[in-house]
């Protein structure tokens, strides 16, 4: 029996890369999280060592060494929402961050996630910076974009882009033995994610809301999920439900919606990490809605995060042999 392979995770939230490496029977031995809420999350769900700092602050030299460094580096520096400023943004320099910790520690395999618009962003000069700096580190280099609906069996429209990238000097042949899941058929509806008899008031929009006539006019099926916009509401007719994002945490009405018998209603927390792949066990902390919401959104799919994990290990395994 072979032994268990580590992770350390950086960017780690509230722990959906974490959760899917665990899924796939790798040991966590830390994380590094600076979001105090989000490590409360953190903390109810997970045991070894978070370190709740900021990434830059962190002494590298004091962690332990592991074989796969895996990080969701921060997104809105490449995304529309975070208007495509990249390594302009303080933040877009959280790659090069990520690269000391790549340097210190020598991970077999480092695994990043990002938005889609990483490749194209500036032109796709920050997708080859990334690139160029991984391979003169002599490390492969492969990226898919992946949609949860299509890889994860979620009902959840979410493309993002994945970086495995193996040290070429203990695996001079990843880069023809690893390989990005397949698509798989999406066989689960939005109703595998919903929760029964959500009762809460503060859900629903009532008769006095402003809204509700847009609303009864516009949702009129059980089976989708909706989005408001400013002055209409949109419809998904793949009968997916939207990209979730942290801005549903800032209130207003950026949380989807949905028709019940019950009456109209946005999306619970417990639902938007269920479109994330978390289990019902996963335990959400008694903090505000507000803060559980962008959790949700800036988490990762943890399905896919398993699916990938599990090819890792395949090859890491293939190498030990």
């Amino acid at each position: 029996m072979s032994k268990d392979f580590s992770v350390g995770s950086l960017y780690a939230g509230v722990g959906g890369i974490c959760l899917g490496f665990k899924n796939a029977n790798f040991e966590l031995a830390w994380a590094n999280e600076y979001d105090k809420n989000a490590c409360i999350t953190y903390r109810k769900n997970f045991k070894h060592q978070l370190i709740e700092e900021d990434v830059f602050n962190v002494d590298i030299d004091s962690l332990s060494k592991v074989d796969v460094l895996a990080g969701g580096f921060p997104c809105q520096p490449f995304s529309v929402a975070g208007y495509r400023k990249g390594f302009d943004d303080h933040r877009g320099n959280h790659f090069f961050r990520i690269l000391d910790f790549v340097d210190i520690i020598r991970p077999k395999v480092v695994f990043l996630e990002n938005v889609k618009n990483l490749k194209t962003h500036d032109k796709g000069t920050t997708f080859k910076v990334i690139e160029n700096a991984l391979r003169e580190r002599n490390y492969s280099f492969q990226s898919a974009v992946l949609n949860t609906k299509d890889y994860g069996n979620i009902p959840h429209n979410r493309e993002r882009i994945f970086i495995v990238a193996f040290d070429k000097d203990i695996y001079p042949s990843a880069i023809n033995e690893f390989e990005f899941p397949k698509p798989e058929e999406l066989t689960k509806t939005i109703h595998d994610f919903l929760e029964d008899n959500v009762v809460e008031d503060r859900y629903y929009y009532r008769e006095d809301k402003y809204m509700y006539n847009m609303l009864q006019e516009s949702i009129t099926s059980y089976n989708t999920v909706y989005q408001f916009r400013r002055q209409y509401v949109r419809e998904n007719k793949s009968n997916v439900c939207p990209t979730l994002t942290a801005n549903m945490g800032t209130g207003g009405h950026n949380v989807p919606l949905i028709k019940t018998k019950e009456g109209f209603r946005k999306l619970t927390p417990r639902e938007c990490f269920s479109f994330q792949g978390f289990p019902k066990k996963y335990k959400l902390p008694d903090i505000s809605n507000g803060q559980l919401y962008k959790q949700a959104g800036n988490s990762v799919s943890v399905p896919i995060i398993e699916r990938i994990a599990h090819n890792i290990i395949k090859v890491l395994k293939k190498e030990e042999q």
